[in-house]
């Protein structure tokens, strides 16, 4: 009975000569009860990854015959301490190693201690769990993989352009062996061909140079070839039949004009590009003349006598001649105005101003040229290009400063032509 008593308390401290000691120490068949202290219980509880202790069962006594030794806990088999969650307080089965419970009295009845509940499945699975995690080795997230360059880099949009189109050389085309050879390419085609299978020139050489044309094909269509299959001929409209007709008499007009013209227009240039001589009149004349002041007097190459109509106001119409005997080529003319070539007697008489030349030429016929002066002082040089003059006559049409006490004068008339320094 003592014995049996013995073993049920196996939480506290037995009164006799079998049970285990307070301060640790162990007799025979002594097991560690859970609510007991001990410094390996601690170390065990401290530690997760230290097996636990085992701890003690108080279903039934150790020495109970009626139980199977294999269903007690043992030190050999014992059962897995929850550990700790960090922060959380011990178990109530673990207690400090410095608290030892008090001596239970001799005189006191002993009953029973209740066996403690088992631990519960979420509890152990919850500590698997914690001590899986702890054995995992933390890896850092995959980082994403770079998208590949594309292979064909990006560039703007264009205009879309079409394919250039292959042009093929053209080759030997293979017709049949023994077939009709074309009279254009020589190449053999098949018997019962009317075009040639490479040329598509027609397989029998027609003479048409016997066929008569009509009237209006044979005057713009002479000798016109035939164009080769392939070649298209160039397309004429009425309108460019119009603009070719009107550029050809336009052309034709100008052709004729130059071939009129081209021996004066030679001459021109030869008188443009001429040394200039004086050319002396052979006689004089005019249609009246002031006393002293006679029509010669304005060839003499003095240039303080001059002539004068011996009338008042303009002299319109009165004139003065020159003549040749020898049909003579005259190139320029200088005319002095006025009684001399000084300024201040430009205001002695009136002075010319519109004169037409009357030329005479070899033939007898006659041309005009007018002939305009300033009023100024000294000689006034005019072209003058004619050719065979024989006679030249100045007819004076209008006056500057005509007045009642003024007759209109004329100092000097020179004529020039052709050096015969040109010839050489």
């Amino acid at each position: 009975m003592g014995h049996s008593a013995a073993a049920g308390h196996g939480g506290g401290v037995a009164q006799g000569p079998g049970t285990a000691h307070a301060d640790g120490g162990s007799g025979p068949g002594h097991r560690p009860a859970q609510g007991t202290a001990s410094p390996a219980g601690t170390a065990l509880a401290a530690s997760p990854h230290t097996p636990p202790a085992p701890a003690a069962s108080a279903a039934a006594p150790a020495t109970d015959d009626e139980h199977d030794p294999d269903d007690e806990d043992t030190t050999e088999t014992p059962l897995p301490v929850i550990p700790p969650e960090d922060g959380a307080a011990a178990p109530s089965g673990t207690a400090p190693a410095s608290a030892h419970p008090p001596a239970p009295d001799a005189t006191a009845p002993t009953a029973p201690v209740p066996a403690p509940a088992p631990a519960p499945a979420s509890a152990l699975g919850d500590t698997m769990a914690a001590r899986a995690r702890s054995l995992l080795v933390p890896v850092a997230d995959a980082e994403p993989r770079p998208a590949a360059p594309p292979s064909v880099a990006p560039v703007l949009p264009g205009r879309p352009v079409a394919d250039r189109p292959q042009v093929r050389a053209p080759g030997p085309v293979q017709g049949e062996q023994f077939g009709v050879a074309c009279p254009w390419c020589a190449t053999p085609n098949n018997p019962d061909r009317h075009f040639c299978m490479r040329c598509a020139m027609p397989m029998t050489l027609e003479d048409r140079s016997s066929l008569r044309l009509p009237w209006w094909r044979r005057l713009f269509h002479r000798n016109r070839e035939a164009h080769w299959a392939g070649d298209r001929p160039r397309l004429r409209r009425t309108f460019d039949r119009i603009l070719s007709w009107v550029v050809a008499a336009v052309v034709l007009t100008l052709v004729i004009i130059a071939g009129v013209n081209t021996p004066a227009a030679i001459q021109a240039t030869r008188d443009h590009f001429a040394k200039r001589a004086p050319v002396a009149p052979d006689s004089f004349a005019a249609s009246r003349s002031y006393p002293g002041h006679k029509p010669e007097l304005a060839f003499d190459k003095i240039n303080n006598s001059w002539w004068g109509p011996g009338v008042s106001q303009s002299g319109e119409g009165e004139w003065i001649e020159a003549r040749f005997d020898e049909p003579t080529r005259l190139l320029d003319l200088i005319i002095t105005s006025g009684t001399s070539v000084r300024p201040d007697q430009l205001t002695q008489s009136a002075l010319p101003h519109r004169i037409k030349a009357t030329i005479t030429l070899k033939d007898g016929k006659t041309t005009t040229r007018e002939i305009v002066l300033d009023q100024s002082s000294g000689g006034q040089r005019r072209a003058f290009r004619v050719g065979e003059v024989t006679k030249v006559r100045f007819t004076i049409e209008s006056s500057y400063m005509a007045s009642p006490s003024k007759q209109v004068s004329i100092a000097e008339i020179e004529f020039f032509g052709p050096s015969s320094a040109n010839a050489t």
